[in-house]
């Protein structure tokens, strides 16, 4: 199959048409990278790159300007995009590290270079595969075809160790497709290190992981045989924390977490921003415990308090990633109750309890999701249902806050309506009828301004 065919329409068109201009200008363009593997394993490709070959930056605007729509703003690296088309066109480049530093680098554009030498600077070998799009030839000098097929993950060079973030690339890259990396690959990991990589680039290899992995665990499992853990310490305090066997059957708590996020994974929804909130909240939904773990006069492992004592524990693992405030107040609470679903339908709680709970969580759906994911992540256990995702879920449908926190029913505007001045005290009169509500004592307008008349005379 053309690696085409996985490529869609408008890109597929406007690639064929680079390669024909360039090649009237002397130069050679091929489809490089992700595109290339994607296509290889029959996934529909997104982004496309392209590298050129026998041109420099000059001639390749001159043949593309009247063409196509251009971004120029990496030029001055050989880097050209086509504006509404997901194209990246660049020159081969040499690259000499500096510095210490991930922006350490001398970059210069060498048209002159081959395929071979330009493929000899990336990644794996899986990433290392060009073509052709105008003569089908697949240009693969470091068999990434053969180890694709092999599904093994194997670095191109020792020029790997330039850049420290392909161990997190790998990691992605082992959880998304299945792949076993090599033992060489792994050896090199062990010796890089994090330590001069800014926290947007580990974000976006950690956001690719919890968006694409299918496999989580396998690429969480290559993340430890890297030695890598010891830069999450959050995370590497799960190995090796036991858990009560008659609940856990499965293992410590690392080896737990690593079941539940592929049970996430089978059910992603493709809402990625939801996705990505539970996600990250099933990863640290245990994180409490290895502060919290140890076994009573009976000989039973417990945790008390795992799931409130973890959130501090959540934070500081989710701060090492992102200082997107979103991120942790959507996930933290999702962390402080993933209990919460079994302990209500035990309890057989009332609607007060579930509207409680929903104004935490601001949407119980992603509650049962990460609920959810902590019951299956428990093999060789199969449990027989999940009857308190549903039950929680049928409750909140009928309370209409499924996806959504309960909304005030009064605002400042019913307290101005009463004569009641703004100021300070606003905030406290309208607190507490909130918890009115959520408790069941109004559930319209007109109820809550009796309640606000009986809340003012107590009062003032």
């Amino acid at each position: 199959m053309s690696i085409l065919e996985n490529i869609p329409k408008p890109q597929h068109e406007a690639s064929l048409k680079v390669a024909k201009l360039l090649k009237s200008s002397g130069g050679r363009a091929l489809l490089v990278g992700g595109c290339v593997r994607d296509g290889l394993l029959g996934i529909p490709a997104k982004d496309i790159d392209m590298e050129v070959y026998g041109l420099d930056a000059d001639a390749v605007e001159a043949a593309l300007k009247p063409h196509f729509r251009l971004d120029t703003v990496g030029r001055a690296f050989g880097v050209f995009i086509l504006k509404g088309l997901d194209i990246d066109l660049a020159l081969p480049r040499r690259e000499s590290r500096i510095g210490p530093k991930h922006t350490d680098f001398k970059v210069e554009g060498d048209p002159t270079m081959s395929p071979r030498e330009a493929a000899s600077r990336r990644d794996f070998t899986v990433n290392a595969i060009s073509y052709d799009p105008l003569t089908g030839e697949q240009l693969d000098p470091y068999d990434g075809a053969a180890d694709l097929q092999a599904r093994r993950l194997r670095h191109v060079s020792e020029a790997f160790s330039e850049d420290p973030l392909r161990v997190l690339r790998g990691m992605q890259f082992i959880a998304r497709f299945d792949l076993t990396p090599a033992p060489g690959t792994i050896e090199l990991c062990r010796q890089l290190s994090p330590e001069h990589l800014p926290m947007e680039r580990l974000w976006e290899e950690w956001k690719k992981l919890i968006l694409k992995g299918h496999q989580i665990g396998d690429g969480l499992r290559f993340l430890k045989a890297c030695g890598w853990l010891q830069y999450f310490p959050e995370l590497k305090a799960l190995d090796g924390c036991a858990q009560d066997p008659k609940w856990h059957p499965e293992g410590d708590v690392w080896v737990h977490t690593l079941h539940c996020l592929d049970a996430y994974a089978a059910q992603r929804t493709g809402d990625e921003w939801e996705d990505l909130i539970v996600g990250l909240a099933v990863l640290c939904h245990d994180l409490g415990k290895p502060e919290t773990t140890y076994t009573d006069e009976d000989g039973r492992i417990r945790s008390p308090r795992h799931d409130v004592l973890g959130v501090p524990v959540a934070q500081r693992f989710l701060e090492r990633l992102t200082r997107q405030k979103k991120i942790f107040e959507e996930v933290l609470p999702l962390v402080e109750q993933h209990m919460r679903p079994l302990a209500l339908y035990r309890d057989g709680a009332g609607d007060s309890a579930i509207r409680r709970l929903a104004a935490r969580v601001k949407r119980i759906d992603r509650l049962v999701r990460v609920a959810h994911a902590d019951t299956y992540g428990r093999p060789p256990i199969q449990p027989e249902g999940f009857p308190e995702g549903q039950w929680l879920l049928d409750k909140t449908a009928e309370l209409a806050i499924q996806d959504n926190a309960p909304k005030p029913i009064l605002l400042g505007r019913h307290l101005i309506d009463l004569g009641i001045k703004p100021g300070p005290h606003f905030s406290k009169l309208l607190d507490r009828a909130y918890e009115a509500q959520l408790d069941g004592a109004f559930t319209d307008v007109e109820q809550g301004r009796d309640y606000l008349k009986t809340l003012v005379q107590e009062i003032f």
